[in-house]
């Protein structure tokens, strides 16, 4: 309080208050605003168109949040309904998940009083009230359906305690309490029913094309299947185009869910197959089930990819995905991954993806192309390994020969990797010097890919370098970590969405097999011939064989980072384009991109770290 007088002063003729007066009327000012600001709570929630972007919560849906995203403001405005409110709830955000260095918004109940504030968690998972209240609260009403909070945080808060809500994965986290608590700090984390969603939150603000008046649906479903009693379900069913389909453009694909499924539904993919085999069995089963026929891994081309939280996929205007008449299979295969924690019995599900096609072509073939890494155990991870990262090239030299003058056109990305990967980022390069990012995800999850609309279009010209880059996660392995096609071999790939079509359809790199040669011959110097170097063991072997000390890790990035490498450069058929491919140099990068600065909102005058109350009434079990 400012004082009553300054020093030297005339006395002030104003009538004089004792300093007890002087905090009661204070406290009193403080009790109004906070009267007037709960009831101005208790208004009607915004309407759901805006919010466009909802997900469940929890695997029951008894939590549901919804949210948009203003990119003028810099902000994130998020609804979240909470269907059975007991005590209240824990909602917040996390690098991968964890309760603890979380930054959270809090609300709790000690069954007569209930409170709103923005908290973070320690690294033991203690919660403190955050001194910088980053959440928002904007609205709280009770509707028959259960309650409406409204909050709104900006992407970043320049507060060392809140998560940078950034492009890419954020791994929501929430935790539901079942009895009355007395303070923030009373909350035992470990102790309440909580969980993980994994959603894109920071959406692409893309305009809608135009869609045709001759524009087709057709749906690829499963036909009422009984969703397994187990956590974890990749369902996969065959479908098949009609005799004769001619050439279509995929315009759009959006989910059906199965009502009531939403929170079980995970993702969903339909892959058309290989051109090559005229027919293919019928299959309507477990993925990983051992009745599966082997012909079904044919099946690989990408139609459509969904993930719990995306919207429908829309093409640009200028272009379609082809699907259809000669050279194209009749053939597609659904896969959906069921994510069934509580173990629900006999729920059925014919969710799947439709696509929206048109027979009146447009002007280009929508095209795939893989960049990254190739397939291969070279390219290896040694056991231990908190952030080891290896890199894919796609090089001027290859895109200098595959792509037509006018270049092409990147619109979408969906990065892969298999269980070790973290983060993914893809960086076009142009006479030595980095240009753009085309996709990034510095939060990536291998359980959670989809096919993102790009926040704009990357050109990509003759001459221009696509570089890869994954980051992996191998601490909980005894081990190395070897490329390939198995779940606990590793990827790194990023699939763009680019138009026109062309016939490159791979550009990816490894390193040169006879660099990665000599490695094992010096490893094996330094270490007493442990490592077997005969030409009949396998390279998985000898990764397998090495004694992981500093040494051999640190020679091995270093091997990665300056070894020649081996290019794929190849067309649909898997056949390379003509040419030198082998023991290619690395492309040199003069010229970095500066890492982008978080741009904080001024703060809205002071915001003290105390709670805002809420009158919910009276909050029991039932």
């Amino acid at each position: 309080l400012p004082s009553m007088q300054t020093s030297g002063s005339k006395p002030c003729s104003c009538p004089s208050f004792k300093l007890r007066e002087v905090a009661s009327m204070y406290f009193t000012m403080i009790a109004v605003f906070l009267v007037i600001l709960v009831v101005a709570l208790q208004g009607s929630a915004p309407r759901g168109s805006d919010f466009p972007y909802k997900v469940p919560l929890d695997p029951q849906g008894l939590l549901e949040l919804s949210w948009n995203v203003s990119y003028p403001k810099q902000a994130v405005h998020f609804q979240l309904l909470i269907r059975d409110l007991q005590f209240g709830l824990l909602f917040g955000m996390s690098d991968r998940g964890e309760f603890e260095n979380a930054d959270l918004a809090v609300l709790w109940s000690d069954g007569h009083n209930s409170y709103f504030g923005d908290a973070w968690s320690d690294a033991q998972g203690q919660l403190h009230m955050d001194s910088q209240q980053d959440y928002q609260l904007l609205g709280a009403r009770k509707a028959p359906e259960g309650l409406y909070l409204l909050f709104r945080r900006a992407f970043s808060t320049c507060d060392p305690k809140d998560y940078l809500i950034e492009d890419g994965t954020v791994h929501l986290i929430y935790g539901i309490l079942e009895k009355p608590v007395h303070s923030l700090q009373a909350i035992n984390i470990s102790a309440i029913h909580r969980g993980l969603q994994r959603v894109q939150l920071l959406k692409p603000n893309i305009t809608i094309p135009e869609l045709p008046s001759d524009m087709k649906t057709m749906e690829i479903t499963a036909p009422d299947i009984v969703i397994p009693s187990q956590e974890t379900t990749y369902w996969c069913y065959m479908a098949e185009l009609p005799h004769g389909f001619p050439k279509h453009h995929i315009i759009m694909y959006e989910p059906v869910i199965t009502a009531g499924n939403e929170a079980l539904v995970h993702h969903m993919e339909v892959f058309q197959c290989a051109a090559e085999f005229d027919s293919f069995p019928h299959y309507n089963g477990p993925c990983d089930s051992k009745m599966k026929p082997e012909r079904l891994n044919y099946c690989r081309h990408v139609l459509a990819a969904w993930a719990m939280g995306a919207q429908a996929f829309y093409y640009p205007e200028e272009a379609g995905l082809a699907f259809g008449g000669p050279g194209s299979s009749r053939y597609l295969r659904l896969e959906v991954h069921y994510h069934n924690p509580l173990m629900f019995k006999g729920r059925r599900d014919s969710s799947g993806i439709r696509l929206y096609y048109t027979a009146t072509l447009r002007r280009h073939d929508a095209g795939i192309m893989e960049l990254g890494l190739v397939y291969t155990p070279v390219m290896a991870i040694p056991p231990g390994e908190g952030a080891f990262v290896l890199t894919g090239y796609c090089t001027d030299k290859c895109t200098q020969l595959a792509l037509p003058a006018a270049g092409i056109r990147i619109f979408a990305s969906q990065l892969h990797t298999h269980l070790a990967g973290r983060k993914v980022v893809t960086v076009l390069s142009r006479d030595g010097q980095e240009q753009q990012v085309v996709n990034s995800d510095g939060h990536y999850s291998p359980h959670f890919q989809e096919i993102r609309m790009l926040k704009e279009v990357v050109s990509v010209f003759p001459g221009d370098e696509l570089i890869t880059t994954c980051t992996y996660n191998t601490e909980d392995r005894s081990r190395a970590t070897v490329g390939g096609f198995g779940i606990l071999e590793e990827m790194c790939v990023n699939y763009v969405h680019y138009y026109p079509q062309t016939q490159l359809e791979l550009c990816k790199s490894a390193v040169d097999p006879g660099y990665l040669h000599r490695y094992f011959n010096l490893v094996n110097r330094f270490n007493d011939e442990e490592v077997c170097t005969c030409p009949q063991v396998s390279v998985t072997q000898q990764f397998y064989s090495i004694p992981w000390n500093t040494f051999n890790r640190d020679v091995l990035k270093s091997l990665y980072s300056f070894a020649p490498i081996s290019m794929h450069c190849n067309k649909s058929s898997a056949v390379r384009f003509p040419g030198e491919w082998e023991k290619q140099p690395l492309p040199t990068i003069t010229k970095r991109l500066r890492e982008p600065v978080p741009h904080c909102q001024p703060a809205l005058g002071p915001q003290p770290a105390a709670p805002v109350p809420l009158d919910l009434g009276e909050l029991r079990r039932d």
